[in-house]
């Protein structure tokens, strides 16, 4: 499948790293755009052995699939562009937050079919938990190359267009969350006296096997959490800390933020394109 990305940021970086390695994309029918950062753009096509593209389809050709990747706020500017790349054949897959199938129709004024998918930048080493609702012009074919396409780089659910913003919120925002943990129980065991590249060593044995607990044990979050909190020990002290410093309200709060941000990119984005 001749495939464009159009965007050269962590996420195209992320996808084509794990598509190439699982040979779901051959190089040598990949081709990426990027409006502003051509020193960018360069190092991706450089590093993934890909196609740049600038201006317009090579050879006037139209692509079998464009993947929406730059900025969610550098998307209505890139329509006009964007669109030179379409011919009602072609599958367009957007991987921008907050921004609808329908705005995504009116704004490339295509009829065709159209795939809203959120992973996270996991994907590079084959780990995205990805979210992913279709129209319904999808072919048989399109709609497998896009399964097929998401689940080289990890874990792909179908889910109704609604639940998007929230799996944005959740599982396309959370890997910075659990970066977030980590950096912070790094500073701690630092400033408690542990070398840095042993504390950071630890923490990531540490969440690697909590993540894989998670996936094989069958047990839930919070029956695992109980079964290595010993009343009156160690782990008791530190949780009990966490409570009375309202992480869990925190989190909740975090959650429900970036889903409302979400949203909010949808709606700006329209009113922009009405101005």
């Amino acid at each position: 499948m001749k495939t464009l990305f159009v965007g050269a940021g962590s996420m195209a970086h992320a996808l084509l790293s794990g598509a190439i390695d699982a040979k779901v994309l051959e190089k040598e029918e990949v081709y990426i755009t990027n409006r502003s950062n051509h020193q960018r753009l360069t190092e991706v096509i450089e590093h993934f052995g890909v196609n740049g593209v600038n201006g317009g389809p090579p050879s006037n050709e139209a692509f079998d699939v464009v993947i929406l990747a730059m900025k969610p706020k550098d998307f209505h500017d890139a329509g006009p562009v964007i669109r030179k790349f379409l011919n009602p054949g072609t599958l367009v897959i957007s991987v921008l937050a907050g921004i609808s199938i329908n705005h995504i129709q009116e704004t490339l004024a295509f009829a065709g079919a159209i795939a809203r998918a959120m992973p996270n930048t996991s994907a590079a080493l084959g780990k995205s938990a990805t979210a992913i609702t279709y129209n319904e012009c999808l072919t048989g074919r399109q709609k497998e190359w896009t399964l097929t396409f998401f689940r080289s780089v990890g874990l792909s659910v179908e889910v109704p267009e609604e639940q998007m913003d929230l799996i944005t919120a959740v599982s396309g925002s959370g890997p910075a969350y659990i970066y977030y943990v980590a950096e912070l129980l790094e500073k701690a065991a630092v400033d408690f006296g542990l070398q840095k590249e042993l504390a950071k060593a630890l923490i990531a044995q540490t969440i690697a096997g909590a993540s894989k607990m998670l996936e094989d044990s069958g047990l839930e979050a919070g029956t695992l959490r109980k079964n290595v909190t010993s009343p009156g020990g160690t782990t008791e002290a530190g949780i009990s800390v966490l409570e009375e410093y309202g992480v869990n309200e925190a989190f909740l709060k975090c959650v429900d933020s970036a889903r409302n941000r979400s949203q909010e990119i949808g709606k700006e984005l329209v009113v922009n394109r009405m101005k």
